[in-house]
């Protein structure tokens, strides 16, 4: 491992947020949209000093990527994660070696890029013609090479402020398009934004493209729904437990529904969840605190439903990605040319979606008691940077590094407001949480559940050892 030689609480202190220096950007402008430049000294919120190999590295993976791989590694539309893989890698400290493994481990099941269409690039200048070719995976090709030339005309900024937060049917598409597939092209985004990668950000913008609108409705609907309350915001925690009560809501998606969300909580209790979602209100002035509320709930939220009586700590692996999205918000919040305004309607959006998650996934229980009172099987709680190691030797998609990331990020941004209500985690918690997550990847069976709050979902998963569970209980 490359070159994290100092413990969590100084990588975590030193992380302020603010807009990066001169030296930073200066750095990264040798990025292109057809380019990958990865520097040592652009190695992400952690902010750490990376090595010249461990850049050289990662810029070569990513370009090869870039070049090579669909945005799609099978026909069913399962997400190619490896530039979020080698950027969670490398922004962590990880070596040349480790992300040369951790690509090794993942390229032999992409798809190849599929060639591209000149006139199909030049269509998609009109919206009418690129709104017939939407949600098209077979067009992936032509929207990145279509928004990396828009790229080299106007700059990624302005791109993005075009494609996501001008307010015309053309950016409302695409922003909603941002938040569909399991948040997966905003995720792609925050890698290009947080690592200012131009090439990222086209990748980000072509995923949304490909990918469908069914969220437009719900997103758009309960956002009007909002306007029509003076009523403050509760806090995020208080809303998922009215989820959980709701018993319409709760009980919406089924074993039997190929999508959950889609076929779950939207066709059977959509009254119902419109009715909760649309009390999340996110005032300008509330920006930080409220970003900060949401990152720390979706940690709080994940970490509960990774217990199940009498078995092994399992992380649900769709809560999973409400979590890894957060540090978007914490890039994006500190880009100065967007305006306030589209930063609180994203957060919003996220917000809403967490709730919409949580019933998908059966509302699993909501407590700190089995946080507070796990045993980590490394009985030195040493802080969790000391567990990468453990991180990089698993043959990972990207998912686990991911995880351990945001987490630690988590941790940082929740710290400001320790004093808050809204506050579930503190002290030796985070770092029990940053275990939690290694543990349960570690623990044999399946490295995830998908349906937290469903008994029948933990089945396949390990039992728990009696002396782990006699020690919790005292």
């Amino acid at each position: 491992m490359s070159s994290i030689t100092f413990p969590l609480r100084v990588v975590r202190s030193s992380l302020r947020f603010t807009r990066p220096p001169t030296t930073y950007r200066k750095l990264a402008t040798m990025a292109t949209a057809h380019t990958i430049q990865i520097t040592p000294d652009n190695a992400g919120l952690w902010n750490i000093h990376q090595s010249e190999s461990a850049a050289k590295k990662a810029t070569e993976l990513l370009q090869e990527d870039l070049e090579k791989h669909h945005v799609f590694f099978n026909h069913d539309g399962y997400h190619n994660h490896i530039s979020h893989h080698i950027l969670s890698l490398y922004g962590t400290g990880a070596s040349a070696d480790v992300m040369k493994k951790g690509y090794a481990e993942n390229v032999s099941y992409q798809r190849l890029m599929l060639k591209t269409h000149e006139k199909v690039i030049e269509d998609l200048k009109d919206w009418e013609t690129a709104k017939k070719r939407v949600g098209k995976e077979q067009y992936y090709p032509d929207f990145l090479a279509f928004f990396q030339r828009e790229i080299d005309r106007l700059g990624w900024e302005n791109v993005l402020y075009e494609y996501m937060f001008k307010g015309d049917e053309r950016s409302e598409d695409m922003l909603t398009r941002m938040l569909a597939g399991f948040l997966h092209p905003l995720i792609q985004l925050m890698y290009g934004v947080e690592w200012k990668q131009p090439a990222i950000v086209a990748m980000a913008l072509a995923q949304a493209a490909v990918h469908q609108d069914n969220l437009k409705s719900f997103l758009l609907t309960a956002e009007e729904a909002s306007k029509s309350s003076s009523t403050p915001m509760p806090s995020i925690a208080s809303l998922l437990e009215e989820v959980r009560s709701n018993e319409t809501l709760a009980t919406a998606a089924k074993s039997k529904d190929g999508n959950k969300i889609r076929d779950g909580v939207f066709t059977r209790a959509w009254d119902e969840n419109i009715a909760i979602t649309s009390r999340v209100k996110v005032k300008p002035e509330e920006l930080d605190e409220k970003t900060a509320e949401m990152y720390h709930t979706a940690i709080y939220e994940g970490a509960s439903a990774a217990f199940q009586p009498g078995k092994q700590p399992k992380f649900d692996f769709f809560l999973m990605h409400h979590i890894n999205i957060c540090p978007v918000f914490i890039a994006i919040n500190n880009q100065d040319w967007i305006p306030i305004e589209s930063k609180v309607r994203l957060l919003e959006w996220k917000i809403r979606m967490d709730l919409v998650e949580y019933a998908a996934r059966v509302c699993p229980p909501l407590s700190l008691d089995n946080i507070s009172s796990y045993f980590p099987k490394d009985k030195n709680l040493g802080p969790a940077n000391e567990q990468l190691p453990r991180v990089y030797a698993l043959n990972d998609d990207g998912h686990v590094i991911k995880l351990v990331r945001a987490v630690g990020l988590g941790q940082t941004v929740s710290e400001k407001y320790e004093d808050k209500d809204w506050i579930k985690i503190k002290g030796d918690s985070w770092t029990k949480v940053s275990h939690l997550v290694i543990d349960s990847v570690e623990s044999g069976g399946p490295r995830w559940v998908r349906g937290a709050g469903d008994p029948s979902a933990w089945e396949d998963v390990p039992d728990r050892p009696e002396a782990d569970d006699k020690r919790r209980l005292g």
